[in-house]
């Protein structure tokens, strides 16, 4: 079952197993068609329903696809032609998911780069992914986005245009939908095995690598999360993540089309306009990392009646304290909370819960596996599987996977021989089919040769009422060779300090020599786009802050 590298319909060199992909054909799990299908049926069912909403605006199924026939003519005079790269660095607004639809009519490949990004980060993904045209602001949150491209012109010769949306330019998304719809006959067919996005990883550690997405695994991906949690005509989701993330991508470019929903999006989070935003529109569905939920409850408190619709969130993207859903949970008995897992790769690859009876696991676990994900646990050092119930290295593989890096070479050590993905976590298979995430094999601290996980550490930590996050990382020790380092961003009002996280720690029952031994009040933590913190970034400090007392 090993994969090969050929070239996708659109001149991509990409991972394949003809083996695994008649499989998944068979089994249907890999169907004969894109979004375009079921956003052409959508509209053909009811084409005045709302589709997304964003602030006062509702755009419906009718209105969405006009548009993004329109953007397909403007590509088309563009003279862009299938498997050219299409980027955009856009918050969470509408048109983003109109490029997406756009794109897919036309074969090109979307290249979602988050805001926050700036000319660093921007000018090399640009040029990695030899992107043609862009779409930007003029200026949001006060950076000015246009300025930003223009400046690094001189350095991406691929890209041709680029087009401003909400804000001045030439061209401006306004002149890019005053094209007449483009005549459907006119649209290039589109293979479902040909690559439909690259979107690059957080970047934790080293470069970004670009992650490619076909058009099969995507939407398998979309109908099993779907499925999973009942998802149909009558949820409204609100969609904190960003649309330029995968989870948001997901939420915002497909899951309406498929299954008949709507999104609602917000472009600038705010705890309280949020759960606003959730009460107006009567939101039954959401999702985000740790930071949103805990921001949630922590205003919720005053409000419940606002979150009163909800009847299902998810959480996921970075560490997900087990008390934090449990807590969440007691407050808000009709929803369901829970952890799910996955990556820019592997994309949700556990599905959480589905019912008040699994309550406990959506706490205790990060999930369900559920076939055809398949997933191993293997010995850190090797491939050996280990038990259920031990602790080892997660490698995964399934139809929503990924096919490759945007170059073959970042694929070297990834895989094994069987085309599972190295997902870079520990963790340990529970409950038959259940995944607990244990930490990550790089944050490992090696104290005296014994090994540590933070995770377990963090988790513990949490639950203080001083603690609002906490990040451990290691920290050189000319005694022990590495320590804990507790990175904590202490709630309002609060304080605390080593003394009494060891008495807190000791009264837990955890063994000592687990114990942070420096502490670090910080009033945030780095962070990539999901939310998940750049724990690289605060080794890096980690080892500067010990090298500063050792001198």
């Amino acid at each position: 079952m090993s994969a090969i590298m050929k070239t996708d319909p659109s001149g991509f060199r990409i991972r394949w197993s003809d083996e695994m992909a008649a499989r998944y054909r068979r089994e249907g799990y890999w169907r004969e068609s894109t979004l375009v299908d079921a956003a052409r049926a959508a509209v053909a069912e009811d084409p005045a329903r709302v589709l997304l909403i964003e602030g006062e605006t509702r755009l419906t199924r009718g209105q969405a696809w006009d548009q993004s026939l329109r953007l397909a003519a403007f590509f088309l005079s563009r003279g862009l032609k299938p498997g050219d790269v299409v980027a955009f660095q856009l918050p969470n607004w509408i048109e983003a998911s109109i490029i997406a639809l756009a794109a897919r009519m036309t074969g090109l490949i979307v290249n979602p780069i988050p805001p926050i990004y700036r000319g660093s980060e921007l000018g090399y993904i640009l040029a990695d992914c030899g992107a043609k045209l862009i779409f930007v602001p003029h200026v949001f949150r006060k950076h000015d986005h246009k300025a930003t491209v223009e400046a690094l012109r001189g350095d991406l010769p691929a890209l041709r245009d680029i087009v401003v949306v909400r804000g001045a330019g030439d061209p401006g998304w306004d002149e890019a939908i005053a094209f007449p719809p483009a005549d459907e006959a006119d649209l290039p067919a589109v293979d479902p095995s040909a690559v439909m996005m690259v979107m690059y990883t957080s970047g934790t550690t080293g470069k970004p690598k670009g992650v490619l997405h076909t058009h099969y695994g995507f939407d398998h991906r979309v109908r099993g999360m779907g499925e999973a949690w009942g998802i149909g005509p009558d949820d409204v989701v609100f969609m904190p993540s960003p649309v330029t993330h995968i989870t948001g991508a997901f939420w915002a470019f497909d899951m309406p089309w498929v299954f008949g929903s709507q999104s609602v999006l917000i472009d600038v989070w705010q705890a309280d306009d949020g759960i606003a935003c959730i009460a107006r529109n009567r939101c039954t569905v959401s999702g985000g990392a740790t930071p949103f939920l805990q921001q949630f409850l922590d205003v919720a408190q005053s409000t419940p009646d606002a979150l009163s619709s909800l009847r299902l969130f998810f959480c996921g993207g970075t560490t997900v304290s087990p008390d934090l859903i449990r807590e969440a949970s007691a407050a808000f008995p009709d929803c369901l909370f829970f952890r799910a897992y996955g990556s820019t790769e592997m994309t949700t690859a556990t599905l959480g819960i589905r019912s008040r009876d699994q309550v406990a696991l959506g706490a205790e676990t990060d999930g369900e596996i559920v076939y055809p994900t398949e997933i191993r646990i293997v010995d850190p050092e090797g491939d050996a599987p280990v038990a259920d119930g031990t602790e080892g290295e997660i490698l995964i593989r399934g139809p929503e996977g990924f096919v490759g890096y945007l170059h073959p070479a970042d694929n070297e050590g990834a895989f094994d021989d069987d085309g599972f993905f190295r997902m870079g976590d520990l963790g340990v298979r529970v409950h038959g089919d259940y995944l607990v995430i244990t930490g990550r094999k790089k944050d490992i601290i090696i104290r005296s040769g014994e090994n540590i996980s933070p995770k377990e550490v963090e988790d513990l930590l949490f639950t203080h009422p001083a603690v609002a996050e906490v990040a451990i990382v290691a920290m050189p020790s000319a005694a022990t060779g590495e320590k804990g380092c507790a990175f904590i961003i202490p709630r309002p009002g609060q304080t605390i300090d080593l003394p009494e996280i060891r008495r807190f720690l000791d009264t837990a029952g955890l063994a000592r020599q687990k114990y942070p031994e420096h502490v670090v009040l910080v009033d945030d933590l780095p962070r990539v786009p999901s939310g998940k913190v750049k724990k690289d970034v605060l080794r890096i400090r980690a080892r500067e802050i010990a090298e500063g007392e050792s001198a």
